[in-house]
């Protein structure tokens, strides 16, 4: 089965309000959620970490900063607040010593990521082998930026799944039920969703009725 990754998340950075959507989607058979490493100060990001584990689910905190100093202060961050997955940064050597015998699942992005929010560069090649080379260093998946590539989404995503044997998460721009639909014909291991939960682009109603919708679509 396919995973959902609920990110509290409007473009690439925590919102406000996190704290109170939480709450209110709790109790949906949810598995997984997530934050990112900008938008909220470390006091509410520990508030919010122990409340997503209180209540039985794993805990995933994707890092989004740009320059190698801030990637392993989030890694640091991540490892601090005990979350079970780390996923994004990009410098993948540099951080690997900081998860040595740490009980943290590492997800990093492959292939050229630049701007804010996130976006995939390079060939489909390019990108397929960076996936080998991070696989070979050891991490435990990879935070494939499928939706936010410049060139054929479905050919990346073929490509790198074939390529490596590490758990896929499609993070990044699934907002229609279509794209989910595409994640469950793909065999990715999990996707991510979280502006298009605050945008409401899968049914009218509630954060909980877009989870709602989110899972239903996955369990069919």
């Amino acid at each position: 089965m396919v995973e959902f990754i609920f990110f509290l998340t409007h473009n690439d950075i925590t919102v406000p309000n996190a704290l109170e959507v939480f709450e209110e989607v709790r109790d949906t058979n949810l598995k997984y959620v997530g934050f990112k490493d900008i938008g909220l100060p470390r006091k509410t990001l520990d508030t919010l970490h122990t409340n997503i584990k209180k209540a039985g689910m794993t805990s995933v905190l994707e890092v989004v900063t740009a320059t190698q100093q801030d990637n392993l202060r989030s890694i640091q961050m991540g490892i601090d607040l005990g979350v079970d997955y780390l996923i994004g940064g990009t410098y993948v050597a540099e951080s690997l010593p900081f998860l040595k015998d740490q009980d943290i699942t590492y997800c990093p992005y492959i292939g050229q990521v630049i701007d804010h929010p996130c976006l995939l560069r390079g060939t489909i090649a390019e990108i397929t082998e960076d996936a080998k080379r991070v696989e070979a260093m050891g991490v435990g998946g990879i935070n494939l930026l499928a939706y936010r590539y410049d060139g054929d989404v479905e050919t990346l995503i073929q490509s790198v799944n074939t390529a490596v044997e590490i758990p896929i998460i499609v993070a990044g721009s699934i907002n229609s039920l279509n794209r989910i639909q595409k994640m469950l014909a793909l065999d990715v291991w999990g996707f991510t969703i979280g502006s298009a939960v605050f945008d409401k682009k899968f049914v009218q109603g509630s954060h909980r009725d877009q989870v709602h919708a989110i899972l239903h679509a996955i369990q069919q």
